[in-house]
């Protein structure tokens, strides 16, 4: 598991009590739904509690055609003949690995149930194709997320019910500034005219978007800045036109991009 392993610190600012929560649950294996917009800090959040625990992460990125195979594994043909291959999630219950599974929603219903036993007491993952029954090494602990939303779909009470659920937001102005400068080298005067595009865009949200500019949005347009982009431009290119295509919502954000350059 040594490749899963991070070498030096993921930049995360926190925003509440996020990092001690987690540590809490992970002292005991419960099992963690991290639910926030997209682009908020879930991913780096995991990367740098798995850094501080100093614990293999193994990441999948949930998609509706992603199988129960493509999660606990499958018999592979070699020359030598057939054998067994672990798939990320049997990997990281059988070396004890944090195993994050990213936009879990987004995956098919009947992939989401195999793990159900091991989000539970059991921490048990049937490997049915091998008749293999595999206990979670002690170390092993489940993420799970998920972007909630009025268009978005939903887990099922049965999958939802075995977590313990940590609710992220976009950060205050002032601490999303200074995000966007230290991820961007932008100054921080500069990094704060861009959240504030960013903060008019979210009020659009429910008004023909879905979501306003996300923070990794912001650090886009900061990095362009950086390398000498217009301010203006660089909104424009990272925010503007990578949100929507509709007419009147991207008549709406340019409105909003006027409002603040």
């Amino acid at each position: 598991m040594d490749a899963y392993r991070i070498r030096s610190e993921p930049f995360y600012q926190s925003a509440g009590d996020e990092i001690a929560l987690f540590q809490a649950a992970y002292a005991k294996r419960l099992p963690l739904l991290l639910k926030g917009p997209t682009g908020c800090g879930k991913t780096r959040f995991v990367e740098h509690m798995a850094w501080r625990l100093g614990k293999p992460l193994v990441t999948v990125a949930c998609h509706d055609e992603l199988s129960a195979a493509d999660l606990v594994g499958r018999w592979l043909l070699d020359a030598e003949g057939t054998r067994w291959q672990d798939g990320p999630l049997a990997l990281a219950a059988r070396h004890g690995a944090l195993c994050y599974l990213d936009e879990l929603v987004e995956a098919r219903a009947d992939t989401t149930v195999v793990i159900h036993p091991l989000a539970d007491t059991r921490r048990m993952l049937p490997l049915t194709a091998c008749n293999e029954l595999l206990a979670a090494h002690p170390d092993f602990a489940l993420v799970v997320s998920y972007n909630p939303g009025p268009l978005a779909r939903e887990l099922k009470a049965s999958t939802r019910q075995r977590f313990c659920a940590l609710e992220f937001h976009y950060p205050a102005p002032e601490v999303e500034a200074a995000i966007v400068a230290r991820e961007s080298g932008l100054a921080l005067d500069d990094a704060a005219a861009i959240v504030a595009f960013g903060v008019r865009t979210r009020r659009l949200q429910g008004h023909g978007l879905d979501d306003g500019a996300s923070t990794r949005m912001l650090v886009h347009a900061a990095v362009l800045a950086s390398q000498g982009v217009a301010p203006r431009r660089a909104c424009r290119m990272a925010v503007v036109d990578a949100l929507s295509d509709e007419p009147g919502v991207h008549e709406a954000l340019r409105a909003a991009l006027d409002a603040s350059y």
